[in-house]
């Protein structure tokens, strides 16, 4: 499928050949969620705890005497029973991560692309590259376009200026093509691919 090439300044600079094998694969639901889910898995610090009995500070002292004092039997103050006791079966620190082929990851990227495309969501321009790091330029580019929650994929590297302009603009993400994920692409309303990201997806999925 051809496509318009712009620029920043949305202007026609052309157009590009995207291929069918990654841009205009019919999306399925279920692929996409277990992409997602995969990629909060691995997100997750997975630090939470509580302290086990044998972590708690105290004495091993018997509270009280076994018998007559008309309570129940008392072994620790430590026990979960007891205030400032340990915890049973609480949460521990482990990996929440879990693996998902390698074929399905790809997949799922290559049908959030196509997403955006049949949305008509994707755009593609010529270059990132901005002569000087101004924030108050580059919303200024964004507004014209009037793109609000926007997510930019670039080549093999972000360009320095660029990446600073757009750090502190809120919903507004750069990443470089090794970093393009199904997360990031459906969590962003539009997204625009850079040349050099469109020749970078080929080459890594189109064989």
């Amino acid at each position: 499928m051809k496509v318009d090439v712009l620029s920043l300044d949305n202007k026609v600079q052309g157009s590009i050949e995207l291929s069918k094998d990654i841009f205009e694969i019919a999306p399925r639901g279920d692929i996409l969620s277990r992409v997602v889910n995969w990629q909060l898995a691995k997100r997750r610090a997975g630090t939470h705890s509580t302290k086990v009995i044998s972590e708690i500070s105290g004495t091993t002292k018997k509270p009280f005497a076994q018998k007559g004092t008309g309570r129940a039997r008392q072994g620790s103050l430590r026990s979960p029973q007891m205030r400032g006791g340990a915890t049973i079966f609480g949460p521990v620190v482990r990996d929440h991560s879990f693996s998902l082929l390698k074929k399905v990851r790809a997949l799922g990227l290559k049908m959030a692309l196509s997403s955006k495309l049949a949305d008509k969501k994707l755009v593609v321009i010529d270059t990132e590259k901005l002569s000087s790091p101004k924030t108050k330029e580059l919303k200024a580019k964004l507004d014209a376009f009037g793109w609000k929650k926007v997510l930019f994929i670039a080549g093999e590297n972000v360009d320095t200026n660029f990446a600073l302009a757009c750090k502190n603009l809120i919903k507004v993400d750069a990443l470089p093509s090794c970093g393009a994920n199904v997360y990031d692409i459906l969590n962003h309303e539009t997204l625009v691919l850079t040349k050099d990201a469109v020749d970078a997806l080929t080459k890594r999925f189109v064989k």
